[in-house]
């Protein structure tokens, strides 16, 4: 019976997650959530000049918002911790000491000077730069005088001869000459470990069976392969997807938009729409589905179909695919989702989203159609909150310019001022009767009173914010823009 799945998302605490960061954690989790495996979060936070508290706690809440948990790592922790490497340094430095008694590595006192002209001399050549392995031979005799002199030293793996090989879940056998592996620093002189070698005892500690990870990272592989063959453990199995490029082909960067997952959550995406979407960059189901729950994709998703082609980005269709998710929600689910917007408009206050809570239910109603993005709310209800100082000069000469505007305006305010109940199937009832009367069209009535009660000419529906302005502010909307169009003054 094969091993329980078990894999990793490990991240660096140097930055924001960002989308091709968090597309990984997505597969990692399907995949283990598929097989019912174990998903694990492991920070690997060894670069201490660039690891912050506040990249790490963005990468835990970019996590959680898009509904990633994890059953092992910090905040869970876990029978294999701890789980940030800097706290593992002491298992770093043992198994070092268990390759160094093995002679899989040794210990290598060349000088900064000296590695500087090894690279001269290859640019000179016009060569990739390399060790040229001169401490690889040194006597026990040697080392120990220069360990005496009191002289530095790192920890070299020392790479065998031959060829790696490996089957790749996502590209397939994968190949690499061992010539043109560096004898790479396991260790430095300060005792910290390098990234591929605290990988892979992290790999092998933490029962890793499957490593899920970026193509940038095909070339680790070989090197983390040999190392965990050293420390005499079968390797997990490997799958490399590629890379998120932009629209233009160009690897996807701060200038196709945002690349940090919290930007998204700012912009108004919901997280089930982000999750969806992420999914679908670079895998998809054999049937083509475009709109899935996160329970279809765990049933469905298989490394296999993994493409090994670039994945586009197309902020389109992720806006597209938001909308679709907003429709999909209830009007009581869809208030509480954009109510923090409207606090952070300055719209209103938590204490009159908790008082205000039916009227919300109605605009959510009313936009629901119309919203892409979660901030969307914002333009389409300000005119709610907020008293209408003026009106763009083209919408007042496309819409107000006509002699029949007072006409249509004033008799508007004469069917509010009584129409019961005041809501929105009545006063549509009454307008059309109206419409009906004169031998007008709809828009004669409805584009210059839109005007009038919004100081806009796009918003919900017209009827729907009739009735949620209320009676009182059309009846003074109306008296202003009766007074911006004749001069009059009712």
């Amino acid at each position: 019976m094969p091993p329980k799945v078990r894999v990793r998302f490990a991240p660096s605490p140097t930055g924001y997650l960002h989308i091709g960061g968090a597309r990984t954690a997505l597969f990692n989790w399907l995949f283990a959530r598929h097989h019912h495996g174990t998903f694990i979060l492991r920070i690997e936070d060894t670069d201490q000049q660039r690891s912050t508290d506040e990249a790490l706690a963005a990468i835990i809440d970019g996590l959680k918002w898009l509904g990633i948990d994890w059953d092992e790592g910090p905040g869970v922790g876990g029978e294999y911790g701890p789980y940030n490497q800097m706290a593992r340094l002491e298992i770093y430095q043992r198994e070092a000491k268990r390759l160094l008694a093995s002679e899989a590595v040794y210990k290598c006192f060349c000088t900064p000077e000296e590695l500087e002209k090894m690279r001269e001399k290859a640019r000179e050549q016009k060569v990739a730069p390399r060790y040229d392995g001169r401490c690889r031979s040194l006597s026990p005799t040697e080392v120990a005088e220069r360990e005496a002199k009191g002289d530095p030293f790192v920890l070299r793996f020392r790479v065998p001869s031959g060829t790696t090989t490996f089957e790749d879940m996502v590209r397939g056998p994968i190949t690499f000459e061992n010539v043109e592996i560096d004898d790479l620093i396991i260790l430095r002189s300060d005792g910290t470990p390098t990234y591929n070698f605290s990988v892979s005892v992290d790999d092998e500690t933490m029962k890793i069976t499957h490593v899920i990870r970026g193509e940038d990272h095909i070339s680790n592989t070989p090197k983390q392969i040999l190392l965990l063959r050293a420390m005499g453990v079968e390797p997990p199995e490997y799958g490399h997807v590629s890379l998120i490029m932009g629209e233009d082909g160009a690897r996807l960067s701060k200038r196709h938009g945002a690349t940090a997952v919290g930007a998204y959550e700012d912009l108004g995406y919901l997280p089930e729409a982000m999750f969806n979407f992420l999914a679908l960059l670079g895998w998809s189901p054999k049937d083509n589905r475009e709109i899935m729950t996160w329970q279809e994709m765990v049933r469905d998703f298989d490394i296999q179909n993994v493409a090994g082609t670039a994945a586009i980005f197309n902020p389109k269709k992720l806006e597209w695919m938001n909308g679709m998710y907003i429709r999909a929600l209830s009007d009581e689910e869809l208030a509480e989702r954009f109510a923090p917007f409207l606090i952070k408009a300055g719209l209103m206050t938590e204490g009159g989203i908790a008082s205000h809570r039916e009227w919300l239910i109605k605009l959510a109603h009313a936009t629901k159609e119309r919203l892409h993005l979660l901030t969307d709310i914002v333009p389409y209800s300000d005119f709610f909150f907020r008293d209408i100082e003026s009106y763009p000069e083209k919408d007042v000469k496309k819409h107000w310019s006509k002699p029949a505007v007072v006409t249509h305006l004033t008799a508007l305010a004469d069917i509010l001022k009584d129409c019961e109940p005041f809501e929105a199937q009545t006063i549509e009832a009454r307008c059309h009767e109206y419409i009906e009367r004169e031998g007008i069209k709809l828009g004669d009535l409805v584009h210059p009173a839109r005007l009038a009660l919004t100081g806009k000419t796009v918003g919900p529906g017209f009827y729907e914010t009739v009735e949620l302005l209320g009676r009182e502010r059309c009846l003074s909307r109306l008296r202003k823009a009766l007074v911006h169009t004749q001069g009059h003054k009712q």
